[in-house]
């Protein structure tokens, strides 16, 4: 049913993923864009609420409006934008201070489809900051759904050498005690 690329282990997945700013101008295969989706599904969340819908944009003019939110050129070459949504009637509340989780929820969510693009040869980058109220009003969105990130996905045009620069495990982590 779904596309499987050549396996690789969870560290290898994770360090192939990348920001794509720039990508191919060719359609993404509806199975790959079904494959993504079905990872965020797959996502835990806080109680199991899935506070979550998802707006998966292919249509040229509806991709043309959804850029006027973000206003950076490269957006542009996007064939894809799934507008991950956050349902705040639906989220878990910590009852010791009252803290949404709808946010982290779908942030997790984000995550398995990044990493499922990856998998499938696709490129995605997450964009917190773009015009929520805009994005509101084009989508005409009730007012417990947040636009949470849009998620650009298409095939990148170049695969970047990958030195991620990252801190060391020694500098990140502590081990029973801080």
């Amino acid at each position: 049913m779904y596309h499987k690329t050549v396996s690789m282990n969870f560290i290898e997945l994770a360090t192939k993923r990348f920001s794509v700013r720039n990508f191919e101008q060719r359609p993404v295969e509806k199975e790959k864009l079904l494959y993504i989706l079905e990872a965020a599904r797959m996502a835990p969340t806080a109680v199991n609420f899935q506070p979550w819908k998802f707006i998966v944009i292919t249509k040229p003019e509806l991709l043309e409006s959804v850029q006027k939110v973000y206003h950076r050129q490269w957006l542009a070459t996007a064939p894809v934008i799934i507008i991950a949504l956050g349902n705040h009637h639906k989220g878990w509340r910590r009852k010791s201070d009252d803290k949404d989780f709808t946010e982290i929820d779908v942030a997790i969510a984000i995550d398995h489809m990044t990493l499922a693009a990856t998998e499938q040869d696709l490129g995605t980058c997450w964009i917190c900051n773009f015009d929520v109220d805009k994005c509101c009003r084009l989508l005409n969105l009730p007012d417990y759904l947040e636009p949470i990130a849009l998620i650009p996905v298409g095939y990148p045009v170049i695969q970047p050498e990958l030195n991620k620069n990252r801190e060391s495990l020694d500098h990140l982590v502590t081990w029973d005690k801080f």
